[in-house]
């Protein structure tokens, strides 16, 4: 979580993370890849986006394509938009 998240109740930060591990308004517009990689949501009237990026193991670099889960970690970010 950014800081905006992560300095919210936790009651709010738990709220954010059910909403981003049930999304499932995946559609052609919003997933184009069909990645499954990034999704956007409200919160109290604040806009909430999160996003999967694809590193090496060493964190050095960012991967186009994913390959095998034991030579990749994914790391998942979440923020309001107005942090962007």
């Amino acid at each position: 979580m950014t800081a905006g998240d992560a300095s919210l109740p936790l009651a709010d930060q738990g709220a954010i993370v059910r909403k981003v591990t049930s999304f499932e308004t995946f559609t052609p517009d919003n997933d184009p890849h069909r990645e499954h990689d990034f999704g956007a949501s409200e919160h109290k009237g604040r806009k909430l986006f999160w996003k999967i990026d694809y590193n090496l193991l060493n964190m050095v670099g960012g991967l186009e394509d994913p390959p095998d889960p034991a030579q990749t970690v994914r790391v998942l970010t979440i923020m309001f938009a107005d942090e962007c």
